[in-house]
């Protein structure tokens, strides 16, 4: 019968890492290494990959404050 509770499962992944070899990596430290946006006023951190229309949805509705105020260094990203 079944292995009960994810034991064939957890089983199957361990098997599965054995074969390619490569570790589980989290995606909460990698995003957390992405975190290199930060408002000059609050310090709250953006992912790297935020856009203009975020950041000045922070700015206005937390600060009160245009976009180069809250965040001097943000250059945007060109459309290719």
């Amino acid at each position: 019968m079944g292995g009960g509770n994810g034991a064939k499962a957890a089983q199957k992944r361990a098997r599965n890492d054995k074969k390619v070899g490569a570790k589980a990596v989290s995606q909460l430290k990698t995003n957390t290494a992405a975190m290199s946006i930060v408002c000059n006023t609050c310090k709250q951190t953006f992912l790297s990959t935020s856009r203009e229309p975020q950041l000045t949805l922070h700015a206005v509705n937390k600060h009160n404050a245009t976009l180069p105020q809250c965040f001097p260094d943000f250059k945007p990203v060109e459309a290719k």
